[in-house]
């Protein structure tokens, strides 16, 4: 259909819903150009003012996926489910690193397209790229190979992947539609559509560290995402996770990327870190048809992890994404550490109330471990080690956590946030759900103090 730009956003800013065609047309002339960013921000405004009805996030979902290359998975049919994973993003979260080979052990393909951090919460192909030689930026026939070959692959969305997303993602940040509801829903699950997968596990959190603080609203988007996903022919599968606090010990590209190569190993096991890798893997392989239920879900995740196939999955796609033939035997020998490095110890005696994400993740990006714009560049080596957990009794003195940077000054630059971020008072906090089902109310697993 022809595009007329000004009569729909004239529509859509009357409340009125656009129509499948009209939604198709429109994200073409983003994904081409044809459409200008000053009628990009007019659409997205006008989306988050008057909202978007279920039908109407579901055509937009789907003209944006539609706007680029969809992958196709035919290929592996009859040798397993393509399962995919994402995570509304938080502090320390490096979960998709153990996830995806812990599922390809089981049985399950995993295709990850991920994306770089921005703000206080990590990127995953950051942490990746703190292995040598690892390419993140592969071709689709490289990603059909590597997949094929070793079960998984961890790489970047190509610029061919829903290119309108694209558009709609970098004007939404400076047009203050980042948390409208219905173009969150459409920029994750149109790129999830175009990966191709035939389920999607979702990991939505909240707290001081997530994009939504408030639980109701995280649940809202868990729904919501549930539904349109399901509309648009992807069966998903939403968890809500508790992102008060950080979700592993370690916060840091190069200290995070350590902690996943100790974790498949066997060697390390962060309580946090663990229960929701765990309840999102048996989620993913009961829903993907390999499990019956829970249990049997847990003890294929878990005999993966100790037998050591999780880690040859994970060596072997590095392996064949250019980085080294061994990278656990490379992690050991390299050099990822920071030059300066210092305790912060507690001021008195108490119980750990509150260790707030979102200030440790802003202090880490001021470290340099993450970027405040896109092409700000990184310093691998820094961030936060040992991070003390809620709910645990320290003595004055006591280490809190573990400073990595690059330079003394930068220390003293971020010790009175840190201090500020971590609460010890008198009295032991309540222990609450740390991951919940979206759909249902009941705890999967876990407490978080």
């Amino acid at each position: 259909m022809r595009l007329d730009t000004p009569g729909l956003l004239a529509r859509k800013r009357r409340g009125e819903e656009l129509e499948a065609a009209e939604l198709s047309a429109l994200m073409r002339g983003m994904a081409s150009g044809e459409v200008h960013d000053a009628q990009v921000g007019a659409f997205c405004m006008a989306a988050a003012v008057c909202g978007m009805s279920d039908r109407e996030t579901r055509d937009l979902t789907l003209a944006m996926r539609d706007s680029g290359t969809v992958l196709e998975w035919s290929f592996l049919r009859g040798r397993g489910p393509v399962v995919d994973k994402h995570s509304t993003g938080g502090v320390g979260d490096a979960i998709s690193l153990v996830l995806a080979p812990m599922l390809a052990a089981c049985g399950a393909f995993v295709p990850m397209l991920s994306g770089r951090g921005l703000g206080h919460t990590g990127g995953t192909l950051d942490k990746l790229e703190c292995i040598a030689g690892y390419r993140v930026d592969v071709d689709r026939d490289t990603l059909y190979r590597v997949v094929a070959e070793t079960g998984l692959a961890i790489v970047g969305a190509g610029a061919d992947l829903a290119p309108a997303d694209r558009r709609l993602y970098a004007i939404r940040d400076v047009t203050a539609t980042v948390d409208s509801l219905p173009l969150i829903v459409a920029s994750i699950l149109s790129k999830k559509l175009a990966a191709g997968a035939d389920l999607l596990v979702m990991d939505v959190k909240h707290g001081s560290g997530a994009t939504l603080s408030d639980s109701t609203e995280a649940r809202r988007l868990a729904e919501r995402l549930q539904r349109i996903a399901s509309a648009a022919g992807l069966p998903c599968h939403a968890l809500l996770t508790d992102m008060d606090q950080p979700l592993a010990p370690m916060i840091g590209n190069a200290l995070e990327l350590l902690l996943c190569l100790d974790y498949l190993q066997g060697d390390a096991r962060p309580a946090r870190f663990h229960s929701v890798c765990m309840a999102l893997g048996e989620t993913a392989l009961c829903a993907a048809g390999l499990a019956r239920d829970n249990e049997e879900a847990s003890a294929m995740l878990l005999a993966a992890r100790s037998s050591g196939r999780a880690a040859e999955r994970f060596a072997a796609m590095v392996r064949a994404l250019g980085g080294p033939g061994d990278v656990f035997s490379w992690a050991s020998a390299a050099d990822l550490s920071a030059p300066c490095q210092q305790p912060l110890q507690a001021a008195r005696d108490g119980w750990v109330r509150r260790v707030d994400a979102r200030v440790l993740g802003q202090a880490a990006v001021r470290l340099g471990a993450g970027r405040q714009r896109p092409d700000d560049c990184i310093d691998p080596r820094v961030g936060f080690g040992e991070v003390v957990e809620v709910g645990t009794r320290v003595l004055r003195g006591d280490p809190l956590l573990q400073i990595h940077a690059a330079r003394r000054e930068d220390v003293l630059a971020v010790e009175a946030m840190l201090r500020d971020a971590i609460e010890i008072g008198e009295q032991a906090p309540v222990a609450r759900p740390l991951v919940v089902r979206a759909d249902t109310a009941p705890i999967i697993c876990g407490k978080v103090a």
